[in-house]
């Protein structure tokens, strides 16, 4: 989301010269493992995250976890999503449970969504890696299977594997739920890893309702010892949007 005004390949160098030493993105399947990882040696960059693959993006897909007519597909994304982890030196991969099914009732894309996440926790735990699920808001993405916090926690319970976790989004969090720190403090120990912006807007932090310096001082104080990634729409421009990252007391 950041840095769109290049070409994705040419991100890498853009993300380095901002003073970026960690760097995640949506997915990597577009291009060649070595291709991306010539980029990221070039510019001294370390991947920390990418999506387990989620089905037809630019058709609308959203994940396809929770879908119970296509395990299959997300199985096979599985291993392929590992084989770019490896080669990638990424410890962690994002889980999206993606949009209902209308030929489907709740409780079958529940079960799906259970059996899907333990598969993909077994195959990981494998390899050393962690498996995150991410809450997306409705509003964001009508009909997306997991929006709460809560959700994603009876799921992590159901599925009883402990390299799987929560990616908790500040930004979709608060619009679905609030209660951000409160939540923050009875999750963290499920918590994998955290991206931020403001809302309303998805805007960086700083421009808008969240109480960002107070938010981010909680994570700390609560013993976060993961990454924070910048999922924002940056207003306006990625250059000028950083500001707040100094104002705040913080470094990248």
């Amino acid at each position: 989301m950041l840095f769109t005004e290049a070409p994705f390949l040419d991100r890498f160098a853009l993300a380095r010269e901002a003073g970026f030493r960690f760097v995640e993105f949506l997915l990597p399947y577009g291009y060649s493992a070595k291709e991306l990882k010539a980029r990221l040696d070039a510019n001294s960059l370390t991947q920390v995250l990418f999506n387990l693959p989620c089905g037809d993006w630019p058709g609308g897909d959203r994940g396809i976890a929770a879908n119970p007519g296509r395990i299959d597909e997300f199985r096979i994304g599985v291993s392929r999503a590992i084989e770019y982890a490896l080669e990638l030196n990424v410890p962690r991969l994002n889980c999206l449970a993606g949009k209902r099914n209308p030929k489907y009732s709740v409780e079958e894309h529940w079960a799906a969504l259970v059996q899907n996440v333990r598969f993909a926790a077994e195959a990981l735990n494998r390899h050393g890696l962690t498996l995150v699920v991410e809450p997306i808001n409705h509003f964001d993405i009508p009909g997306f299977f997991i929006n709460r916090t809560e959700q994603a926690l009876k799921l992590i319970e159901e599925v009883q594997a402990g390299n799987v976790l929560i990616q908790y989004d500040v930004y979709h969090a608060q619009r679905e739920e609030g209660e951000v720190v409160a939540t923050l403090r009875k999750s963290m120990p499920k918590i994998g890893h955290i991206q931020v912006a403001d809302n309303p807007g998805r805007n960086q932090p700083d421009t808008g309702e969240i109480n960002y310096p107070f938010v981010l001082k909680e994570i700390d104080a609560l013993g976060y010892q993961g990454y924070v990634g910048l999922e924002y729409v940056p207003r306006p421009d990625s250059k000028a949007s950083f500001g707040w990252i100094t104002k705040f007391g913080y470094t990248l």
